[in-house]
């Protein structure tokens, strides 16, 4: 079996910095009480690393960053936003908690933010985004103007808008957003348009589209991590007949490669690069020997 290892792989700048900001906090504030608003970034690998590091992450699928806030207790300390970002609600009610607040934001989102933030003043926006996602829930939380749309349903709900902005969740399938943007351009025909899929997002998918005769695509990832499951959908919309998405190279198994010729491994954008390393080196030994053995990873390099 052929073994193609897809590029680019690793952390994109988004994630590094949110990483560095974290790191940083903690050792600039050894004593002071950090709290994690979600995860840091969607891997659980490398939030169980920031909870080493003695950072408490608030969590809980059914409250937003807003909820989240009540949960740092009263005596305070500093506050980390996650490099999905946070609604100027969450940025308001924590200055007026008297938390230090730490933006580990990613730049792209940031854009996205100033771009909406600008256009609420005069217009309305439809953000393409995924439904409780919190790079979405930080961007709908800016102005009632802004539309969440995840389907064609949530934009035929919507009645007239004037001077319309479409734009976009910076970690959605190219394949995806175009179809969702064209129906909202059939709707709103006057209506600026301004994707904001982020680059890294951009490269590894068409990495993905334009793979070549390849039987399984292995995408090594957190499964809440989003562009790391459109990685996986993309791969499969592009014709490749098996597509399994991991977190580590334990979830290997060898029916996974029944019967084929090529096999290729990309990652998520915020997937250490030693977990996507030792799934490569997995399935080239495999492909060497036909025995698909995981040997102990030891320590998780960030």
């Amino acid at each position: 079996m052929k073994l193609i290892s897809v590029v680019p792989r690793g952390y994109c700048q988004g994630v590094v910095r949110a990483i560095m900001t974290a790191e940083k906090t903690v050792k600039e504030h050894p004593d002071t009480p950090i709290y994690m608003l979600g995860m840091i970034v969607h891997n659980r690998f490398v939030v169980a690393e920031c909870k080493r590091l003695g950072i408490r992450c608030l969590e809980d699928p059914g409250k937003t960053r807003l909820e989240l806030l009540d949960e740092i207790p009263e005596n305070g300390g500093i506050v980390l936003f996650t490099a999905h970002g946070v609604s100027d609600a969450v940025y308001q009610k924590a200055a007026e908690r008297h938390l230090e607040i730490v933006d580990a934001t990613c730049p792209d989102v940031m854009k996205t933010h100033d771009l909406v933030r600008e256009h609420v003043k005069h217009g309305d926006v439809l953000y393409i985004g995924k439904k409780h996602h919190p790079e979405a829930e930080g961007v709908i939380g800016i102005s009632d103007r802004v539309h969440l749309i995840s389907s064609e349903q949530d934009l035929n709900e919507l009645g007239p808008l004037s001077d319309v902005l479409i734009t976009n969740q910076t970690t959605l399938s190219l394949l995806d957003t175009e179809a969702l943007m064209q129906a909202c351009r059939r709707k709103y025909p006057e209506a600026v348009t301004a994707p904001e899929i982020c680059n890294a997002t951009t490269i590894r998918q068409k990495a993905v589209m334009n793979l070549k005769d390849t039987d399984v695509l292995i995408v090594v990832g957190d499964p809440h991590s989003n562009n790391s499951n459109q990685l996986r959908e993309i791969g499969l919309k592009s014709g490749i007949p098996h597509a399994y998405l991991i977190e580590q190279a334990s979830d290997l198994r060898k029916e996974m490669f029944e019967d084929a010729e090529t096999a290729a491994v990309t990652s998520g954008s915020s997937t250490p690069a030693s977990l996507t390393d030792q799934v490569i080196e997995a399935i080239r030994n495999y492909c060497e020997t036909g025995v698909l053995e995981v040997k102990s990873s030891g320590a998780l390099r960030l």
